[in-house]
This record gives structure tokens, sequence and C-alpha cells, in this order.
């Protein structure tokens, strides 16, 4: 099938907090910076590149943050995309801060999270961010210092909706006290399905769920392992296999598979046409 026959639309939509809605195969960022996400890419122009071919094809949610880089990735988005189409949405997160590759580190006090909110608007090139996460719960800071200042964000006008990152059920619950959580991000995919619990969650209570690590950076891919002999036998990659893994498990599932290659991006766009059978998808669960 010519890559140009698919579009990500064909993956359905999801509408976040019921008034934002994206297509269901998104784009995520953070591959899209430095070794250790950290720096700018080997090659700034394919990144570029690569994000305006996401939009080619149809994806409208892109996911990125100030960490990743830091800066580097939001920086990006706005060279490649601005002024953004109307059905683009971004979503990104505060709440980690760098100081040097793959060091990754928590702070939720509410005047770094505010900062980083307002570093958002300017690096995006954005008057509201459409989806602002707490990259992680800080538990040195109450909850309610940093879901609630992500509450006065939204009344301001700055942020619409509030998602979390790395949590569980009991956390959602908790940060619904002081706001409203319009979308969770764990790690998830075929091989690491420890957030099973928090997705059934969020598909009950109509909350976006945002699987990062989709592909598990390619190691699902891997030629000879489980999904790679799947994928002979149903004539895709073994990419496309995982994500439509993905999109099959539930309507909330809003996969971000995040790539620096044109190639890349094109190939897991194309798990948008591939539709799952029950057996199918229990053979693919069974394998991993």
């Amino acid at each position: 099938m010519p890559v140009t026959t698919v579009s990500a639309a064909l993956s359905g939509t999801f509408s976040i907090g019921g008034t934002t809605p994206v297509v269901r195969l998104g784009y995520g960022t953070m591959q899209l910076t430095g070794e250790g996400v950290w720096g700018d890419p080997k090659d700034p122009d394919e990144a570029v590149r690569v994000l305006q071919r996401a939009v080619e094809r149809g994806v409208t949610f892109f996911d990125t943050a100030d960490s990743y880089g830091p800066v580097v990735a939001e920086q990006l988005l706005k060279k490649a995309l601005h002024p953004y189409a109307d059905d683009v949405v971004i979503a990104t997160k505060a709440g980690l801060t760098r100081s040097g590759p793959g060091d990754w580190r928590p702070v939720g006090r509410p005047e770094y999270l505010r900062q980083q909110a307002e570093l958002s608007l300017r690096n995006l090139g954005l008057e509201q961010i459409p989806l602002f996460q707490l990259h992680r719960i800080d538990a040195q800071v109450p909850l309610a210092d940093q879901v609630g200042e992500l509450a006065l964000l939204q009344q301001e006008g700055k942020i619409k909706h509030i998602g979390l990152s790395e949590v569980g059920v009991e956390d959602v619950k908790a940060a619904g006290e002081f706001a409203t959580i319009d979308s969770v991000q764990n790690l998830y995919n075929l091989a690491h399905r420890d957030a099973e619990e928090l997705l059934n969650y969020a598909e009950q209570n109509s909350i976006a769920f945002i699987p990062w690590f989709p592909l598990a950076t390619g190691r699902l891919a891997t030629e000879g392992g489980p999904l790679d002999t799947l994928a002979r036998k149903y004539h895709a990659s073994p990419s496309q296999l995982a994500l439509a893994w993905l999109l099959r498990r539930s309507p909330v599932v809003l996969p971000i598979p995040g790539t620096s290659s044109v190639a890349h991006l094109n190939d897991n766009i194309d798990a948008a046409a591939l539709s799952l059978t029950d057996d199918e998808f229990a053979e693919l669960e069974a394998a991993f």
C-alpha cells in the first residue's frame, strides 16, 4: 500500500475533556532531540520534515515537554508547524528538571510550574496550551499545590486541559479533588502492561490514556522476536502491529510513537489502516 494513501485519521478520533477532538494516532517529540534527550537533533532539517510530514499524513495530536532538550522539542514544533492548523492540538509537560543527558528530577513547586507554563507558551508560540501535563508528581510538594497551580493557570486561560504523567488510579482520584483531570500518560505497550488498572479507570471515566514508549523504543520491532514473526504472518511491520494493538485495546488510547526519520514515521502511520480481529488481538497479547 503506498504510504500516501493512508491517513492517520483512519485510527479514529477522541475528544480530550469532551471538547478537544484529536486523531487518535499521534506523534511524540522526545526522539527529535539529541542523545539522552539532551541538546539538538543530529539532523535538524530532518526533524522539521518529520513534523511537517506528520501533519500531511493526518496527525493532529503532538506530545512534547519542556524537558525534551530541554526546550529543543517545543521550539522545533514551532519552527516546523507554526502557525498551527486549526485542528492541531499540542500537549506539553512540566515538572521534571534536567541537569544533563538522561538526568530527570521532579520539581513541582507552584512557582516553577507556572514559570514553565509561561515559557512553553512562548517556545510553542501559543496563546493557550491545549493540554498541560504534570510530568511527575513531586513527593516533596503537597499535591494540592502542584495541581492547584495548574487549575489556576486553567482559570486564567493559559491552559485548556490538565493531565498527569506516570501515576496510579489513586493519584488521579487525589488530583481530581483540585482539578478535572482529562488525560493520563504512562509507560504502556504490548510488553509492559503495568498500567492496565489505570487504563481501565481512564476508559470508564472518558480520560485520554497516552501510552509513552508505545514501541518500547524499537525493542518490540526486533528482528526474529515474537512480534516480528507475527508481522510476517499479517504482512505488516512489527511497529504497525504494536500500534494497531494499542488502538484496538481501548477507544481512549492515544498512541504517540516518536521517530526522527520520515521513513519510520510513514511506516508508523500506516498502522492506522490495520484493523485487528478479536483473534489477532488475542494472539498478539498472548505473545507477550
